[in-house]
């Protein structure tokens, strides 16, 4: 399968050409003999601009990406629960991706400055197929079946989250369902969703969808307070989460880093680190079954549509 995969390497270099080729031809000036245009001529917008791209160029393992890893550390990547650590403002980060694997989530989440960081990495080996960028943003399209998750306390099964749904804007707070699976990958694309969460209050968040050589980068934040009863817990912008997923050889890389600030006197009363992990948890088993719905359905094509709006 890998064969293949090296084959559609260089289809993907003629399309990463043909992204800079193409714009220049489309700014041409008229050429000297092309007569001038007359107060009749017809002039249109053009659609977006649409693309056949190969699904992946040749994948990366996953020592391209977090080299050094021992193979003790690597065996607890590759279950479901994977790795997990938190740290403060003060302290550093356990999983930090090579420098020159272009993977970066600590810059932007510390621009935020957030009081209190959890970074999580697993990776999700294929069981039927191996799966594309494409499937990447079908199986994370499915907003509503976050809800469905749970997390187990004292021997209960616990609903995280009440309600999970995008929403038309930040303006216009009105539900709307999730749209159908497709076969247009956009580079980017942005939609506000809401978690109704009954323990640490309601999320309004906006989320960057946003497209890259290798994987897709989900970043989310806050666009309202957060509240609780009638209390604020936190302002608007100052809860982040960035989720990268990227198809390796290994399987599928899952790579998530969040920040949030909360005043000290909220922080002490509330223990935040099992509570950020069962948040967690509720997100990777939900992408986890996106990828394994991805995994069962058929995919015959060797291309699929990459977008530019």
């Amino acid at each position: 399968m890998y064969s293949t995969t090296r084959k559609t390497a260089g289809l993907g270099f003629l399309f990463l050409c043909a992204l800079v080729l193409i714009p220049l031809l489309r700014a041409d000036p008229l050429l000297d003999d092309d007569p001038p245009p007359d107060d009749d001529t017809f002039f249109f917008e053009a659609p977006p601009l649409v693309f056949e791209a190969s699904p992946i160029l040749e994948p990366r393992s996953f020592d391209d990406i977090f080299p050094n890893f021992s193979r003790s550390r690597k065996r607890m990547v590759m279950n479901d629960t994977g790795l997990r650590y938190s740290f403060e403002k003060d302290g550093f980060p356990t999983l930090v991706p090579d420098p020159d694997s272009g993977v970066d989530l600590l810059s932007s989440i510390m621009a935020k400055k957030p009081s209190h960081i959890i970074e999580a990495l697993v990776v999700v080996p294929y069981n039927k197929r191996e799966l594309d960028m494409l499937d990447v943003y079908n199986a994370l399209g499915r907003v509503k079946n976050i809800k469905d998750h749970m997390v187990s306390i004292n021997g209960m099964d616990i609903p995280i989250f009440t309600e999970t749904t995008r929403l038309v804007s930040a303006r216009n707070r009105k539900p709307i369902p999730d749209p159908p699976p497709t076969n247009i990958l956009p580079y980017e694309e942005t939609m506000y969703v809401l978690f109704l969460d009954p323990y640490l209050g309601d999320l309004y968040l906006r989320g960057d969808v946003s497209v890259s050589l290798y994987g897709i980068t989900y970043s989310m934040t806050n666009f309202r307070d957060v509240s609780f009863s009638i209390f604020r817990v936190m302002k608007a912008g100052r809860f982040s989460a960035i989720i990268y997923v990227e198809p390796i050889k290994e399987g599928m890389l899952i790579y998530g880093m969040s920040g949030l600030y909360l005043p000290n006197f909220i922080a002490k009363r509330v223990n935040l680190t099992p509570n950020m992990n069962r948040r967690i948890t509720v997100l990777l088993d939900w992408i986890i079954e996106g990828m394994r719905i991805q995994e069962e359905s058929r995919q015959d094509k060797l291309f699929y549509r990459l977008q530019k709006n």
